[in-house]
């Protein structure tokens, strides 16, 4: 009995080691925790990514640059950020590219707040004014000045505007008296609302159109060795976008709340439903020829595109259609 027992430990510690290592882990680096996020964290949370055999160990890195630096520098499998870094990157001459393969979200994330209640917003309103704008380069910079040509507005000359402050101080600097209006993300416009900080005039991205965001990508090394893995990462993502889109606001502010600790679920669930309503979240995770010439032309506008770069160099939709047709 002894013996039968003593075998039976070592096949199940085989059995566990064999299990274990079927098992891929991906660096994941995000470039903010954003609710405009949430269809990647129900990929966490609803085992879809388990499912697929990939662990996923999530990082904040707080920044475009911080983001791609995480990636060339190999600390960081993949990277969610918006498709501009790849173009940087590209246009630097780089030998390894770094290739956008699923998009998660398809519009501008930041809203137009007003430090005043405005109760018929026009966009002329903000002639004249102190607009507090995203840092110079990044894509909601890019995507506010747009808007705002597209509305008749020349951000350099009709308006004070200031972009010399950091991602991450923008609000407090809005909070403390800075500008008359600011370019917001969520929850953090909403949670100047309610506050009485702010108010929400506009949305950004309502205004600007389908655009790739913010998507998934990595070095063309990586995907080339790991196809079966970006393919399956691919697919788990795919139905946590299905899963978004056919859930209401309330169901996934639940699922996603552990990654918002400190926010009132009733705020995660408005700005859930808010980014729905305006078709933020990516149906899908191919990111199409029109959206990225789009991007481009956004950057051209704001004097950021070094040059055109074909959707072919830089995009690979191979391993998104695949798992749409499914």
């Amino acid at each position: 009995m002894r013996k039968w027992g003593f075998l039976l430990i070592i096949f199940m510690f085989l059995l566990t080691a064999c299990s274990s290592n079927d098992v891929k882990t991906l660096r994941v680096a995000e470039v903010t925790r954003s609710i405009f996020y949430a269809p990647q964290y129900v990929a966490i949370e609803k085992g879809f990514f388990a499912e697929e055999g990939l662990h996923i160990e999530l990082n904040t890195t707080w920044g475009g640059d911080k983001t791609m630096t995480t990636l060339l520098s190999n600390g960081a499998d993949i990277a969610l950020v918006g498709s501009e870094t790849s173009i940087y990157v590209y246009s630097q001459g780089a030998v390894d590219p770094i290739i956008n393969f699923a998009q998660l979200t398809q519009t501008d994330g930041t809203f137009l707040v007003s430090r005043k209640p405005i109760a018929n917003f026009t966009w002329d309103q903000l002639k004249g004014s102190t607009f507090l704008g995203q840092r110079k380069g990044g894509m909601p910079q890019m995507v506010g000045e747009y808007v705002l040509k597209q509305h008749g507005i020349d951000p350099h000359k009709d308006l004070n505007l200031i972009q010399n402050i950091d991602f991450a101080n923008i609000a407090n600097a809005f909070a403390s008296g800075t500008g008359d209006f600011v370019q917001l993300f969520e929850p953090t416009a909403s949670i100047f609302e309610q506050e009485g900080k702010g108010y929400i005039v506009a949305s950004f991205g309502t205004e600007s159109g389908h655009l790739p965001y913010t998507t998934f990508m990595a070095k063309q090394s990586f995907i080339d060795k790991n196809k079966d893995v970006i393919e399956k990462f691919t697919r788990a993502l795919y139905r946590a976008q299905q899963w978004v889109q056919t859930h209401d606001a309330k169901e996934i502010a639940t699922v996603i709340q552990p990654y918002f600790e400190n926010t009132d679920i009733a705020l995660i669930e408005k700005v859930v439903d808010r980014y729905k309503q305006q078709g933020s979240y990516a149906t899908d995770p191919i990111l199409d020829e029109e959206e990225w010439n789009h991007l481009q032309n956004i950057m051209k506008e704001a004097n950021e595109l070094p040059s055109y770069i074909e959707h072919s160099i830089l995009v690979n939709t191979s391993f998104a259609e695949k798992t749409k047709k499914r």
